[in-house]
């Protein structure tokens, strides 16, 4: 199938991305983990065999990296996030009667999305949807862990934040493809 001739064919390219973070702007970004997913399993034993039923569907948590400015301080701006999620800094009088919730964390980092995109819409500013071909969204989401990198006199680096994030589940969204290889097997017969 000559398919590598047609130049409408083009596959995803890993650098044609945006995450959207509500309090995150996406120019210092550059680098975040597509949601993966895990099936757990359940093994059954009868005599010496083993027989293994699948069981329930888990998302793992994502991560994602992006470089800390001085305006907006990213650092900041996170410990701003975990502050409002109900974390309290030892010391402070309301330390005793605030905590984090999950209510609290899922609103102050807010719904992501991961917005593949087509290389299509030059013209669309930085932070734009730019014709998403693939897009998944995350519910639910919160702050597991942040990683502020680390200093070295030997380097001339751009410091790094690291930030890993769990979620609830994720939906994708792919704009006019096939779902499954049934629908794409159907389409070619068309």
């Amino acid at each position: 199938m000559p398919f590598w001739n047609d130049p409408a064919v083009e596959p995803k390219r890993k650098f044609r991305w945006i995450l959207h973070v509500d309090a995150i702007p996406a120019w210092i970004i550059k680098k975040v983990t597509k949601p993966t997913i895990t099936v757990t399993e359940v093994k059954h034993s009868f005599i010496n065999h083993g027989f293994y039923y699948p069981g329930r569907v888990e998302y793992n948590e994502i991560e994602f990296t992006l470089v800390d400015p001085y305006d907006p301080d990213a650092a900041a701006s996170f410990m701003a996030l975990l502050g409002g999620s109900g974390y309290v800094i030892p010391g402070s009088e309301t330390l005793a009667t605030q905590t984090i919730t999950k209510e609290a964390a899922t609103n102050a980092l807010g719904q992501l999305k991961i917005s593949q995109l087509s290389g299509l819409g030059t013209e669309y500013p930085i932070g734009s949807a730019q014709d998403p071909i693939e897009e998944w969204t995350l519910y639910n989401c919160w702050i597991k862990e942040v990683a502020y990198g680390d200093l070295d006199y030997e380097s001339d680096d751009i410091n790094e934040i690291t930030v890993k994030v769990r979620y609830d589940w994720a939906e994708l969204t792919q704009a006019g493809a096939p779902t499954t290889e049934a629908d794409a097997r159907s389409d070619r017969m068309d």
